[in-house]
């Protein structure tokens, strides 16, 4: 006797898109057609493996009270506290066997359930159809309606409707949806980012009158010769369009040119129309613009284009893919404040409201299919669904599905195929498919770096050195390729303390024509709000295989609050370039917007003395149109500083409100020193004298035997010697796939993470009191020959440290300063002059020099996983503790709670727990930060070498 199961759920594991759906078409957020909305409360039961419990709980009638609830949109393992599994993060490796099309047997199933009533003015069922949309479901769904299954799909981040009107009834329908975690579609979702299964995006229930508009393609060109635009919109439902503001009354189909303003990023003006067929009318936004690709550029309305873009994934800390329009707005909102004019939807199409607001607001996108098959990478690509014929239908599915949606956006100006998928048949296919219905916009695909399929040779993490070449049409590869512009798709990895280098990117893009910018990666860290950790990364749910804190690497944290990362980004990406023109009393101003003149701008001028500003001049620049530059006059001269450093700063200040900021936003600034500030004193005069087992000099007390300072003007010190160690960033561990060097385990290897300090001398002489120290590893030969010289003049205390390597120092160094602790109880408010946020060698672009003051907690940038963090750079003085500390040369300052040592052992920032004393850190040097977590580390110039080294600092009671 023999017997063979059958399954029920082959279509889980089968590589085409699904079955039932209706073709792709235009996504619009509303019209005068009714719909309703079926997000909410659902009924939930999740069953561990695909098959789960029978189909029974599609059928009208069946009890599901003893059911739980889940919220939808949502992802189930966001919810039930933790009753319903767990997220899982990884990179690029698959979390299950990786045998295509083949998933797991233990397979999560999430059986979701809503019954709903049909609003009292729904149409008659004999006026129309109705279509029931999903806009997001990970990563398979079957669907039933009223005990009738309608299909099932795959494609995550893709919209499917399903025609319904036949099976509607007045009250009690009843919407079942069959979701699985995995499918053959997984393979094809192998994104950097956590694996959330649910009904995440809205579903709605669509009215179709008879008439109604089917998909329309809005052609919306502009001709930058003439002024003129061309409208055109094709339907497939005949009518007329209605564009009142521009005179324009057309039918469907029907071309017309008339005079308008033109769409881009810094200009992004709107039309207001309206499709209009038999049986409804639907709002258009209209957008004119032209995208082209031009003497190798690319060109929108006639110009080359800079892109100063980001990556974003979506992601919320506690709805996961699951984004409401206020967040999608947030998140807009910031990108304008801080300068950026490009976002690219890595890697899926977003939420369609989210290109509704590109559109409004202004950014160029780059619209990105949902494919990624990294995870082939392992086996050398073998059996990489994207050269396998019998996945073509699906990637072309995946194509049509995103460019059928978002075709009528003028914000969209590329179509991405998709990313890290290796290359194929399949690709190739996507692209002439893509070419073939949208000849308006350029391909992208940055894994193509051939350019047999794509309109632009792009890259991701390219050195510095590299990007060079580039612009130099040096680079090599087919000839093609090198008549194609060039963009950096993702750079600048904003993980941890970073991205280093910006500056010195955006300098080699401005340098060279061929070089149109690129995308940071990315835009938000996904951290997971959790109750005893603050924020969850990979690893912290027990996932079997993740890849830890990898997927905190945006430069806002989870909750939008900006890191340092994206303050100087915008700083490095302003397009208002302030420079100090000449000795007299002169500033050239340089507009570097693409469109954009000046005349929305207003330019306010101050002098600061020691770092306090003395009062604000208006400064009259003309408004300049794009390149185009100016020598501007000073309005006033500047102050005589008695001693104290002078400076300028120029602000370029919106003149009034707009959409996205009020009046008096900073969009870009300038500083210079007119008049430095005098040296420091000498603070010589009083001679140390021995008082027991004490040493006195001048306001300060040191150990007899060891020379340690012990206290200055009745302020206990702790500690105080030379530092070289800090906490590695991420970006200092570097990527574990990287050959070059990586510091942050150098540094370990060679032992900097536990010095040990021996003491050679103390020595009382005349008017300085002398310790001389060897600072070095153990087990290794190097070592730092440090003497710390100090002098006073009875009521300032002078300390010089001369650092002299001994040794082959192979390596640069963390730090190189001193770091002395204070009680905690007496040290809570800080002020200085010097940088006002977080900056190191290769971050310090945004470091605006002026008086500031914070408590120590504000000090502290709050990485997801603790790090290096909080310098402030350029201090010339800094006041704590009752004690004020000045610097020669200026130094970096930070100030905290906790060790180095305990901040380099912290996983969360819940480990760490504030102490009794504050360290502070005055540092000479810090090594620079690069982003080498996944790309180049510092440039040369920003390594912290070991060399012979002589600063000073001088104490005196604060004022």
């Amino acid at each position: 006797m023999s017997f063979r199961t059958t399954r029920t759920v082959d279509y889980v594991e089968d590589v085409s898109p699904g079955r039932g759906a209706l073709p792709p078409r235009a996504w619009y957020a509303a019209s005068d057609a009714k719909s309703l909305s079926l997000g909410g409360d659902w009924r939930f039961r999740l069953s561990a493996t695909a098959d789960a419990e029978d189909d029974s709980f599609a059928a009208e009638g069946y009890d599901a009270g003893g059911w739980a609830e889940v919220t939808v949109p949502g992802h189930w393992v966001l919810q039930g506290d933790g009753g319903f599994g767990s997220p899982i993060y990884t990179n690029h490796l698959y979390p299950f066997p990786v045998d295509p099309p083949r998933v797991p047997t233990e397979n999560p199933t999430g059986d979701h359930l809503r019954v709903f009533d049909l609003p009292d003015d729904w149409p008659a069922p004999d006026d129309g159809d109705a279509v029931l949309r999903f806009d997001g479901v990970e990563s398979c769904a079957r669907v039933w309606l009223n005990g009738t299954e309608l299909g099932e799909f795959k494609g995550s981040r893709l919209p499917h409707e399903f025609a319904v009107g036949s099976l509607l009834k007045p009250a009690g329908n009843v919407l079942a949806v069959r979701v699985h975690q995995w499918s053959a579609g997984s393979y094809l979702e192998d994104q950097d980012q956590w694996w959330l299964p649910g009904i995440f995006r809205d579903v709605t229930l669509l009215h179709r009158p008879t008439g109604a508009a089917g998909d329309f393609f809005v052609h919306a060109s502009y001709d930058h010769a003439t002024g003129e635009g061309t409208l055109r919109v094709d339907s497939d439902v005949d009518g007329r369009v209605s564009v009142p503001s521009l005179d324009i009354d057309v039918a469907t189909g029907e071309p017309v040119t008339v005079a308008v303003e033109p769409w881009s990023a810094e200009t992004p003006k709107l039309y207001d129309g309206e499709l209009i067929t038999a049986g409804e009318r639907v709002p258009l936004r209209i957008g004119f613009r032209t995208v082209a690709l031009e003497d190798g550029l690319i060109k929108v309305n006639g110009k080359a284009v800079l892109f100063k873009g980001v990556n974003r994934h979506e992601w919320h800390p506690e709805r996961g893919r699951a984004l409401d329009l206020e967040t999608m707005r947030e998140d807009v909102l910031l990108m304008k404040r801080h300068n950026l004019n490009a976002v690219r939807t890595s890697h899926y199409p977003p939420h369609p409201a989210f290109l509704d607001l590109c559109d409004e607001l202004g950014l160029w996108v780059i619209d990105e299919c949902d494919l990624e098959t990294h995870g082939f990478t392992e086996q050398g690509w073998r059996d990489n669904p994207v050269d396998d014929d019998r996945w073509t239908p699906a990637l072309l599915d995946r194509a049509a599905r995103m460019v059928e949606r978002d075709k009528n956006h003028p914000s969209v100006v590329f179509w991405s195929l998709g990313n890290e998928a290796g290359t194929g048949r399949g690709l190739t296919a996507m692209a002439e498919w893509i070419h073939g219905r949208d000849a308006s916009r350029l391909v992208h695909y940055e894994g193509d770096w051939n350019c047999r399929n794509t309109d632009v040779y792009s890259r991701m993490y390219a050195s510095h050195a590299e990007v060079e070449r580039i612009g130099q049409h040096l680079d090599g590869g087919p000839h093609a390729r090198r008549d194609l512009p060039f963009i950096q798709c993702e750079y600048g990895h904003a993980m941890g303390n970073g991205p280093g280098g910006l500056a010195d990117y955006q300098q080699i893009f401005e340098r060279h024509e061929r070089l149109q910018g690129g995308f940071i990666w990315e835009w938000i860290d996904h951290g997971i709000r959790h109750p005893e950790l603050g924020y969850a990364y990979g690893g912290d749910f027990g996932e079997e295989l993740h890849d830890g804190n990898f997927v905190c690497d945006g430069l806002i944290f989870p909750d939008r609050t900006p890191s340092p990362g994206l303050v100087e980004y915008k700083k490095v990406i302003e397009p208002v370039r302030i420079e100090g023109a000449g000795a007299d009393g002169t500033v050239r101003v340089t507009n570097a917007y693409d469109f954009a003149d000046l005349s929305h701008l207003r330019f306010e001028f101050s002098y600061q003395v020691d770092g306090m500003p003395t009062g604000a001049h208006t400064l009259a620049v003309p408004p300049l149109a794009p390149g185009e530059s100016a020598e501007v006059k000073l309005p006033a001269p500047a102050p005589d500083g008695n001693g104290d450093e002078v400076q300028w700063t120029v602000r370029a200040l919106l003149a009034e409100d707009t959409p996205w900021a009020g009046a008096g936003h900073e969009v870009a600034w300038a500083q210079r020193t007119v008049a430095p500030r005098a040296a420091l004193p000498a603070a010589t005069g009083a001679g140390p004298t021995a008082d027991g087992d004490r040493i006195v000099l001048g306001p300060a007390a040191f150990d007899a035997r060891t020379g340690a300072l012990r206290s200055i003007g009745g302020v206990d010190v702790t500690g105080l010697r030379l530092d070289v160690w800090r906490a590695p960033t991420d970006n200092d561990e570097g990527a574990s796939w990287q050959d070059d060097a990586r510091y942050g385990s150098l540094w370990r290897k060679l032992g900097l993470h536990r010095m040990r300090h021996r003491l050679d001398g103390v020595e009382a002489d005349g008017d300085a009191l002398t310790v001389t120290t060897r600072v070095a590893p153990a087990a290794r030969e190097v070592g730092l020959r440090t003497v710390y010289r100090w002098t006073s003049d009875g009521t300032r205390l002078r300390l010089t440290v001369s650092v002299t390597p001994e040794g082959d120092w192979k390596v640069p160094l963390p730090r190189l300063g001193v770091r002395f602790g204070l009680p905690a109880a007496s040290t809570g408010i800080v002020s200085w002059f010097g940088s006002g946020g977080e900056a190191y060698p290769d971050t310090k672009a945004a470091a605006k020099g002026l008086l500031w003051d914070a408590d120590i907690e504000e000090l502290q940038t709050p990485y997801l996983r603790p790090q290096e963090n909080g310098a402030r750079s350029d201090v010339r003085w800094a006041q704590l503790g009752g004690l004020r500390i000045d610097g020669e040369p200026e130094f970096w300052f930070s100030a905290r709670r906790w060790t180095t040592e305990q901040l380099d052992a912290a996983r969360h920032l819940s480990d760490l727990t504030p102490g009794d004393t504050v360290w502070v850190n005055l540092d000479h040097g810090q090594h620079g930060i690069g982003s080498q977590s996944c790309g180049p580390g510092p440039l040369p110039q920003y390594f912290l070498k070991a060399e012979p080294t002589e600063f000073s600092f001088v104490f005196s009671p604060a004022e």
